[in-house]
């Protein structure tokens, strides 16, 4: 594997440490800039977090075999590791590196279309209207079941490019449109497949208990029976799923009902993670707390009781206000109470076909600063660290820190309050996976500077 050397950086920015951040903690974001001054030296090393330290030799990042190995000033660089004869250079000009980012909750796997059901969105016609004239995640069962497998990991593939192109290197991805023993499998076959066949890292969740399908809808026990009897064991016996999901919501599944699953997931090694309190309070924050769930998902209406008890029992808050703003609700969930409590607060795209099509990390952070009243190092932890956390992965990625794995995102940006300060574009310019570059945007620089000569030559 060849080693990179990213130089001429304009700034580093990233969160420090393996565990999640909470409270304060969540805005301490390591910024080192090029610029005149001293070294705040190497994360991990030196430099405390939070602070901003401009350095006159430049700021770079080594990465060797895949690992970080030196994050900092150049010229401490020089001192440690000399010239580097032989490492390829990627020139940072004019940009700030970040962690690779970490998208904790997707519903990658669908086949299937619902802008229909977005028009009537549009019209007036409610999410629940729609779920029950038979629309909704029932649609998308349909039409997820009628696609052969090859089909579903090609749509995968496609999602997945455009997410990488808005810099998410770590994805959790769930199934929950088969509903079936089959094809909740198949689900989580196409997520193994799509995950060998690019750079993004997927995590993969069993997500069963998403909905009850058409076929049990007068034998809801007996579906339950069937997810945690048969569908978990399988997905748990072949090693498709590392957690195990479940809709907690009035209408879908109560929180007994939700515990059911979720302990039937704990006995076969998933870990629990679930959607709860979306859109009324079903308890699911509490449940989340006491079974010790890696993460409670949506909490647009959770109660305080719900964030005294997320925020003693350490659970991280997944919040997705791109479901808020896609389903133009007036409501989100209360960021800045859950951060002030002291929950750990991260942020996902919540990508799926009825409630948030969006593949776009970047989005996500530009709405949690306007709509949820996050800062923006706030909402770069809550896209980086904490969620790296949420997947057990926090020792591996989401920080730049020496011997973590080298996931990088080069924004266009000569900081990083622009990657919120400049909104509605996507800032990605190159993305680095395991120290090698996966992705590079063309570059608008270089098409501005053609732009330029073209018109003086039509001047004279």
């Amino acid at each position: 594997m060849t080693d990179l050397l990213i130089e001429n950086l304009a700034e580093i920015a990233t969160p420090i440490g393996t565990t999640p951040r909470r409270g304060a903690e969540q805005r301490a974001v390591l910024r080192l800039r090029a610029g005149s001054g001293s070294s705040a030296g190497s994360a991990g090393s030196a430099g405390a977090a939070g602070s901003t330290a401009p350095d006159a030799s430049g700021v770079e990042i080594l990465c060797r075999a895949g690992r970080l190995a030196f994050v900092g000033s150049r010229s401490e660089r020089e001192r440690l590791w000399g010239e580097l004869p032989g490492t390829a250079r990627l020139d940072g000009r004019r940009m700030t590196a970040v962690p690779g980012f970490v998208d904790g909750h997707t519903h990658l796997p669908w086949a299937g279309s619902r802008e229909d059901e977005f028009v009537q969105r549009l019209g007036g016609r409610s999410y629940q209207e729609i779920a029950a004239a038979g629309g909704g995640i029932l649609s998308t069962v349909r039409a997820t079941r009628a696609a052969e497998a090859p089909e579903l990991v090609e749509l995968a593939l496609d999602r997945l490019r455009w997410m990488l192109s808005c810099g998410t290197t770590t994805a959790e991805a769930k199934s929950g449109y088969g509903l079936s023993l089959g094809e909740e499998l198949k689900q989580l076959e196409a997520i193994r497949a799509a995950g060998a066949a690019q750079p993004v890292e997927l995590v993969p969740t069993l997500l069963a208990a998403h909905e009850v399908p058409a076929d049990y809808r007068d034998r809801r026990d007996a579906y339950l029976d069937l997810v945690c009897e048969e569908i978990v064991p399988a997905a748990a016996e072949r090693g498709l799923a590392r957690f195990c999901d479940v809709f907690c919501e009035k209408g879908v599944f109560s929180a007994a009902e939700s515990r059911r699953v979720l302990e039937a997931g704990r006995r076969h090694g998933l870990l629990p993670r679930l959607h709860a309190d979306e859109f009324v309070d079903s308890g699911g924050a509490q449940l989340a707390a006491e079974l010790g769930a890696l993460s409670a998902d949506h909490l647009m209406a959770v109660s305080p009781a719900g964030i005294e008890a997320l925020a003693a029992a350490g659970v991280t808050a997944l919040l997705l206000p791109g479901t808020s703003f896609f389903l133009a609700k007036r409501i989100y969930a209360p960021a800045r109470r859950l951060i002030a409590a002291g929950v750990p607060v991260a942020l996902g795209t919540d990508c799926n076909p009825g409630s948030s099509y969006t593949e776009s990390l970047p989005t996500i952070v530009q709405l949690a600063v306007f709509e949820l009243g996050m800062t923006i190092e706030e909402a770069l932890t809550a896209v980086t660290l904490n969620p790296a956390c949420s997947l057990g992965l926090g020792r591996e990625i989401g920080s730049l820190e020496a011997g973590k794995r080298a996931d990088i995102v080069l924004l266009e940006a000569p900081n990083l309050l622009h990657l919120a300060y400049h909104y509605g574009v996507n800032p990605v310019r190159s993305v680095i996976k395991a120290g090698r570059e996966v992705y590079r945007a063309g570059n608008l620089a270089a098409a501005t500077s053609a732009t330029s000569r073209s018109i003086q030559g039509i001047q004279s």
